[in-house]
């Protein structure tokens, strides 16, 4: 916790009130409890709220600067975790999501389902290093449907000098914003569908910055005998032992072991610079086979090739740790889990769907009679178990009130479902 309250410190200053302060505290210890879920309602309970409209309150309505703090958290990491040789990756992820109110949400592909769902997307830069890994800047991607109704993106707290980017565009513009910052690294990395495009490939080799992309089979790259030469085209007939099997880092069903295999491109460069192509072939499966342009100095080797390419995967489990220990597909806006809120520069504040409301220390019989509560579920039994037998307990009260709180909650959504149906509850 000590360490927890170092991190706060550099960025407590943006906050000019007293209560932000203690709520950002709050809020980053419940992220890093063992707890659950992690939304409002439980990082609240976990602070000892009485109700979640603290929390509501630093996310929703606390003037504090997005960018400002992400500054600060960011000054953090390279502290402990800077190193001339780290990679940025690029990559996105996508967070599911109901109705159509929540900024940028519309029926589009999410890597994460792996299918087009109804879910919000967002481009992420993150930062490897032998000493770990982490996310460092954020963009959220607005799809064309989005920019082009104004009133939409008025309702959802989105300025009017917002306008569409392409997840390329925003991925450009966080590297260049890493380079301008002084960031320390020497790699970048990014998937196909951002590594495809020639004209960022073009920018990074200008700003000679060195990377390992990935791309299609159906990219093109200029050889010695055409302009235009498929990257696919490149490896038929290459000898058995241009072929390296290597490991390009550990998953989590051991090293992610393939054949790898390279063919220099370009043949006018500078003289201590090179450029390749590269290809990974499945052990198991010989006919899938992905492929990466890559950037670098004259004297780099395959296995350093290899090592950088393997990098994008730390991405993937930075997404994986904020999903599950931080709560990022949990929370209604989840800010801090991030390392800094999730809303675009320029975006405005995202609305919460909604402002808790009504009694929070007592009972009322709802118009029918009943209590104004759900039955006891299987996973409010759950919690109670794990609050009443915790290793340090609280006090009953608080257990029981919150309990009570969302039950009661859950009774008020359930109505309103019914309401605007049609039907009569329950």
């Amino acid at each position: 916790m000590g360490e927890l309250k170092a991190l706060h410190e550099r960025f407590v200053h943006r906050f000019a009130r007293s209560e932000p302060r203690e709520s950002a505290l709050a809020y980053m210890r419940g992220l890093i409890a063992q707890l659950e879920r992690k939304n409002g309602w439980t990082l609240a309970e976990e602070a000892g709220h009485a109700g979640p409209d603290r929390i509501h309150r630093l996310l929703n309505r606390i003037d504090w600067d997005a960018d400002e703090v992400l500054d600060d958290v960011r000054e953090y990491v390279i502290e402990h975790l800077g190193d001339p040789d780290a990679v940025l990756i690029v990559d996105d992820t996508g967070f599911l999501k109901k109705g159509d109110r929540s900024a940028g949400v519309q029926r589009q592909y999410s890597g994460t389902a792996g299918r087009t769902e109804n879910c919000q997307v967002e481009v992420f830069l993150a930062y490897a290093t032998g000493r770990g890994r982490t996310l460092i800047d954020r963009r959220l991607y607005l799809p064309v449907s989005w920019t082009d109704d104004r009133e939409r993106c008025r309702l959802a707290g989105i300025g009017d000098e917002v306008v569409f980017e392409t997840k390329v565009a925003m991925a450009r513009a966080m590297v260049r914003r890493a380079i301008g910052e002084r960031i320390p690294f020497g790699w970048v990395t990014a998937d196909a569908g951002y590594g495809y495009s020639k004209s960022w490939r073009t920018e990074l080799e200008r700003l000679d910055v060195f990377h390992v992309v990935a791309t299609t089979r159906h990219d093109t790259v200029v050889t010695g005998w055409a302009i235009d030469h498929p990257v696919h085209d490149l490896f038929h007939g290459l000898p058995r032992q241009k072929w390296k099997r290597r490991s390009c880092g550990d998953g989590s069903h051991g090293p992610r072991v393939f054949d790898w295999a390279r063919v220099e491109v370009r043949p006018w460069h500078q003289e201590d610079r090179r450029h390749w192509v590269i290809a990974r072939r499945s052990v198991r499966r010989p006919e899938e086979i992905s492929y990466y342009i890559a950037y670098c100095p004259a004297d780099t080797t395959l296995d350093q090739l290899i090592r950088v390419a393997g990098a994008r995967w730390a991405v993937e489990e930075c997404f994986q740790t904020a999903k599950q220990e931080c709560g990022l597909d949990d929370y209604q806006v989840p800010a801090l889990s991030r390392l800094a809120p999730p809303h675009d520069p320029g975006h405005g504040r995202p609305r919460l769907p909604h402002r808790p409301s009504g009694p929070r220390h007592r009972h009322r019989e709802s118009r029918n009679g009943s209590s104004g509560l759900v039955p006891l579920s299987l996973a409010e039994l759950r919690r109670l178990i794990h609050r009443l037998t915790h290793r340090q307990p609280e006090p009953l009260d608080h257990i029981l009130h919150w309990s009570n709180w969302r039950r009661r909650r859950q009774h008020q959504a359930r109505i309103s479902h019914y309401k605007r149906r049609g039907h009569t509850p329950p």
